[in-house]
């Protein structure tokens, strides 16, 4: 039933906790009665509550953008940092859309051209980063004008400067985000609810 600690207290042999001596038969019965250990953590729960806090705690639980199955304690670092369907950015146009389409996207994108000001020739947007580092700003005219391939856009300018297109964008994008954040948000409270 119980094994000694001190003069003054006692181990429950159910919980494991220090009882003082005087209380540990009302302790332990009580106790056993109404406690069980988690069989996951180890924790003493209500015999009651033990399904919920199983379910609550320590039940696999399914990623609302994959519909993987995983613990709970990993799912926020796989929404956030792992998971193929979560929303990232391309690095060249700002375009939202799922990690798994981000590098073919990138591949595409990064390949378009712009003019550089400095130098006066077109630059893959994949190596604008390095080019600008390195360009000096004097024109090559050795290897004849420089113009972008058939079929791509005209080159856009990083300047400064916003057009309303590119402002109209980005309200959009960003109203499409915040519609998605409040879906997810309402679903979220609703299965809080449901549980």
């Amino acid at each position: 039933m119980a094994v000694v600690a001190d003069d003054t207290t006692r181990i429950c042999s159910h919980c494991e906790r220090s009882i003082p001596s005087s209380n540990i038969d009302l302790h332990y019965a009580h106790c056993s009665r109404n406690l069980e250990k988690c069989k996951v953590c180890g924790d003493m729960v209500p015999k009651r509550h033990a399904e919920e806090h199983f379910l609550n705690t320590h039940a696999p639980v399914s990623c609302s953008l994959c519909s993987e199955m995983m613990e709970r304690d990993i799912l926020a670092v796989h929404t956030g940092e792992n998971c193929p369907q979560r929303i990232v950015t391309c690095e060249f146009c700002e375009f939202p859309l799922p990690a798994i389409d981000l590098a073919e996207h990138q591949e595409v994108c990064g390949s378009r051209t712009e003019l550089c000001h400095l130098c006066n020739r077109y630059i893959r947007l994949r190596e604008r980063y390095n080019h600008d580092r390195h360009c000096e700003g004097v024109p090559d005219h050795s290897a004849g004008p420089s113009r972008p391939p058939q079929g791509e856009h005209p080159p856009r300018g990083r300047s400064n400067e916003f057009s309303p297109r590119r402002i109209l964008f980005t309200i959009a994008i960003t109203g499409i985000a915040v519609l998605l954040g409040s879906l997810f948000y309402q679903k979220k409270m609703e299965n809080n609810q449901v549980h």
